[in-house]
């Protein structure tokens, strides 16, 4: 059984001889990115406007078991990848160490790709898998629009950048993408999971889980940023390091965002009932 899930995640010829191409992988363009992200904005909008006009305010629409499976659908999708990553990392290192050993450590060039990293192999397929899977991501917005009757600008701007961001990692085969994709995809898996137990009526945390696993994540994320700008200069420089720039600005606002997010909510508890309260919807 270990040896069959081993070949399907990380031996299989199509995850091996993968390749990030604009005319062989579906949505690797620029253009299909940008419209499918400007058509998740106006459709958040539109149902927001919708349940506006046809639905009471502060009344919220229930969607029945639909959030409840699609919650399992991601945990199970997101350990998937994890699994996939993890595996194929592990055979992708043991491939390619003879090019980079005498300059790097396993660890150092799952921060740092060395320069002239190709999109292709076992790797990237994954990424382009996690890639694709922002768009699943994204229905999630539009069923806290019918939960919470709310539209947030973090919502928006979260999923949009997050989706942009991965696109970015193929597209010029930045370095870090490896952990950031095994740190994002065990705290998903984790995240949407608690989801679907409470979303089954199941008991919840007596603590904001949902609110800790995303500190942890973005904690995990800026450490790693400190690690790949140190070892960019000390090792001779690091594979998509411009992209890698743009993205951590990215992180940086959304970061401050969720911040900003974290304070607000946790002033509302504080002055509703004088005690931490249950997870908000991220």
């Amino acid at each position: 059984m270990i040896a069959g899930v081993t070949y399907y995640l990380s031996q299989h010829p199509s995850i091996v001889a993968f390749r990030w191409s604009h005319t062989q992988s579906w949505g690797s363009t620029w253009s299909f990115l940008v419209t499918s992200i400007a058509f998740y904005l106006i459709v958040s909008v539109m149902t927001h406007l919708f349940l506006c006009l046809l639905v009471r305010r502060g009344k919220p629409v229930s969607l029945g078991p639909i959030p409840a499976l699609h919650s399992l659908m991601m945990s199970v999708v997101s350990a998937i990848i994890f699994a996939g990553i993890l595996l194929s990392t592990a055979a992708e290192i043991k491939e390619t160490r003879w090019f980079w050993r005498r300059t790097k450590t396993p660890f150092q060039w799952l921060l740092c790709f060395p320069l002239g990293t190709r999109p292709s192999g076992r790797v990237f397929f994954w990424s382009y898998i996690f890639y694709l899977s922002w768009f699943l991501h994204m229905f999630r917005t539009i069923f806290s629009i019918f939960k919470t009757r709310k539209l947030t600008f973090f919502h928006l701007f979260n999923n949009s950048i997050l989706t942009i961001m991965s696109f970015i990692w193929l597209e010029f085969s930045q370095s870090f993408q490896v952990l950031a994709i095994l740190f994002t995809t065990l705290v998903y898996s984790a995240v949407y999971g608690y989801r679907f137990w409470t979303a089954i009526g199941l008991r919840s945390a007596c603590f904001p889980f949902v609110l800790n696993c995303q500190i942890v994540l973005l904690s995990c994320n800026l450490v790693c940023h400190i690690g790949v700008l140190t070892l960019h200069f000390m090792k001779g420089g690091c594979n998509g390091i411009g992209a890698w720039v743009l993205n951590s600005v990215l992180n940086g606002v959304i970061l401050l965002l969720f911040l900003k997010f974290y304070v607000q909510s946790r002033r509302k508890k504080f002055g509703r009932n004088g005690e931490i309260g249950k997870d908000k919807d991220l």
